[in-house]
């Protein structure tokens, strides 16, 4: 059987705390990897640049994704 689905405000205090942390953390990876898409020149990147704009989109791996595989320097 599955429990039932708490409300945020039903989670511990340290349970928030990582919530809201994982968020910040998804939020600050994407936008550092939007900004750097951005300011790269296109020959320095792997493939096509709006191609990464939604892979950018999944949570964690999108980002990570174009980190490890986006960018050719």
């Amino acid at each position: 059987m599955s429990r039932p689905k708490r409300k945020f405000s039903e989670l511990s205090t340290p349970a928030k705390v990582g919530v809201v942390a994982a968020g910040v953390g998804q939020v600050t990876l994407a936008v550092l990897a939007f900004t750097d898409l951005a300011g790269r020149p296109k020959e320095e990147i792997n493939g096509p640049k709006p191609a990464w704009i939604p892979v950018i989109l999944v949570n964690w791996f999108g980002p990570i994704t174009y980190f490890l595989f986006g960018r050719k320097n």
